[in-house]
């Protein structure tokens, strides 16, 4: 099975609505404290005049659209993730992890990452600890965008 679905407006999107201006101010604030590198660049990606639409979609993932173009989602009011497009626009807004070359086919086959494939030679993880559960990046070896977007399952320091 494969990990790229096509997505079906008429079959995944269960309904859409456009956000007061409180609910816009309470994502904004959200996503800014989730994501402080990206503070300086939040007028010029969710501007405070144009409308922000919350797409509601089965399985409970809710995505958020800025004049048309989906920017975060999330899932049973979790977190708000960026879309890897968002991601290739501003690498440095989350952590990032470098997988070595081997890894790639089979994370874009949809496979967990294991930790020898963050800490063998071509693997890099940062220097300061993540906590479990911290969303990040995932680079890959000798690519220049992230391939990638998920949650660490363990710390960084359990991985080493």
């Amino acid at each position: 099975m494969s990990l790229f679905k096509k997505f079906d407006v008429n079959e995944s999107v269960s309904g859409q609505t456009k956000t007061k201006s409180s609910v816009q101010r309470a994502i904004r604030t959200k996503i800014a404290e989730q994501y402080p590198a990206l503070e300086p660049y939040l007028d010029d990606l969710i501007p405070k005049k144009s409308p922000l639409v919350l797409v509601k979609c089965k399985d409970h993932i809710q995505l958020l659209t800025v004049n048309g173009k989906i920017l975060f989602f999330n899932h049973y009011d979790g977190p708000w993730m960026p879309v890897l497009r968002l991601l290739h626009q501003y690498p440095f807004m989350m952590p990032a992890l470098q997988v070595d070359r081997g890894a790639i086919k089979f994370i874009l086959s949809s496979a967990n990452i294991m930790c020898p494939g963050l800490t063998s030679p071509g693997a890099w993880m940062p220097a300061e600890s993540l906590p479990a559960e911290s969303p990040v990046a995932i680079f890959a070896e000798g690519k220049q965008f992230p391939l990638a977007i998920g949650w660490l399952k363990m710390s960084t320091n359990d991985i080493c």
